[in-house]
């Protein structure tokens, strides 16, 4: 039995390193014990990052608002899965009815999914991305903060600063665009929820997709106020 449960995290392992490849295989996170960063309350972690442009942008600057996080990187195929125009559509609904929408890219500079310069200034129009704005992590300490482990990886954030969903976008954990169809998008639900005055019905799901090519060493981000 001890030998099974090696083999299969180690098989676990490889599947999270292996998804840039563009391989069908799912690729997911560490199970549960990650709900740490997760859902039910908990206090959102503060944080302030630059945008593509240059701008610092702190969470506490859209206090009263609800706010969603994306961990996203291009070179991910379950990425470019939800950017075949689902992820887009979805943003730009999600602002149209006023909430925030901040795209995060956790890789640390010279990795899978790092933009800086020009790159970073044009991802939104390159993507046609309806986000509020493209946040640039390039010390990883943000995602750390959060527990961000894939791409995507998603959080939903009340007006009162309390995280009431994380995890993965949808129940379909694979990187074929035709899976989008049927799927149960969780954070078009959360959002719904959190709309109608309704508690929440799913605050985690497993998330799925390329791990985060975290700066060695990174660590928490301290809180600001």
């Amino acid at each position: 039995m001890k030998h099974l449960l090696l083999s299969i995290a180690a098989t676990s392992a490889l599947l999270l390193a292996g998804c840039g490849q563009g391989a069908d295989k799912t690729a997911e996170a560490p199970a549960a014990t990650e709900k740490a960063a997760a859902a039910g309350g908990q206090v959102a972690p503060a944080f302030q990052l630059a945008n593509a442009n240059g701008e610092q942008v702190s969470l506490a600057d859209f206090r009263g608002k609800t706010v969603v996080l994306e961990w996203t990187n291009e070179d991910c195929p379950y990425v470019k899965k939800h950017y075949s125009g689902a992820m887009q559509a979805l943003q730009k609904e999600a602002v149209g009815d006023g909430v925030v929408w901040l795209t995060i890219i956790s890789s640390a500079p010279g990795e899978q999914g790092f933009v800086e310069g020009d790159r970073a200034k044009n991802w939104g129009q390159r993507f046609n991305a309806g986000f509020t704005h493209l946040l640039l992590d390039p010390t990883g300490a943000t995602g750390k903060a959060y527990g961000a482990k894939t791409t995507p990886d998603m959080r939903v954030i009340d007006g009162e600063g309390r995280i009431i969903y994380a995890g993965g976008i949808d129940d379909k954990p694979t990187n074929k665009v035709e899976d989008l169809a049927g799927a149960k998008n969780f954070v078009r639900a959360a959002l719904d929820d959190q709309a109608a005055g309704r508690p929440v019905a799913t605050a985690f799901a497993q998330p799925y997709g390329c791990s985060i090519k975290y700066a060695d060493g990174a660590v928490a981000a301290p809180k600001k106020g």
